[in-house]
């Protein structure tokens, strides 16, 4: 386990949860004037009605989702940085582009929904998995999210198709 220690330096991970999660994991304290500070920007989040819980982050910028049990709650997010590391990882991006981004994920702030085609695109994963998990019960939640990632997605069908195709655009987009 990673030691984090708790910074106010105006490097954040903006989460915007759905209602749905908030209930479970606390209310909004994002300030009105804070920026996510990743490379990624920010993130959606919600969760699967599923035995056990599941946590669905999905990236605005690339629509990637990521996917991790949500028990405990309350430290959901702060164990959402170590499977975004690890998607990035799978999805091609180098460790010098994943340190950086974790180095930026050491205070998170939750945020309510903004972006109603992320939300939509939440929703069609919400779909899709129980889709796939009833086929093959079992794929593992890492597994799971790198199937959904290839899905082609309505937002980024004049550019990249799917998530993972943004994902690996956006990653060599950034300068070395």
């Amino acid at each position: 386990m990673r030691l984090r220690l708790i910074r106010d330096d105006g490097v954040v991970l903006i989460v915007r949860a759905t209602k749905k999660l908030r209930d479970r994991i606390g209310p909004p304290d994002l300030r009105g004037d804070e920026r996510s500070t990743t490379v990624l920007g920010e993130w959606y989040a919600t969760r699967f009605g599923w035995r056990p819980d599941v946590l669905l982050l999905v990236n605005e910028a690339t629509l990637l989702p990521v996917l991790l049990p949500l028990a405990p709650a309350a430290t959901a997010l702060s164990r959402a940085a170590d499977h975004i590391a690890a998607a990035m990882a799978t999805h091609g991006a180098s460790d010098a582009i994943i340190a950086a981004e974790l180095e930026q994920m050491l205070t998170h702030r939750i945020g309510t929904t903004a972006n109603r085609s992320v939300v939509g695109i939440m929703n069609e994963f919400n779909h899709l998995a129980d889709a796939y998990r009833d086929r093959d019960m079992q794929s593992n939640l890492d597994e799971l999210a790198a199937r959904l990632a290839s899905t082609p997605c309505s937002p980024l069908h004049r550019t990249h198709i799917s998530p993972d195709r943004a994902f690996t655009a956006l990653v060599h987009a950034i300068p070395r």
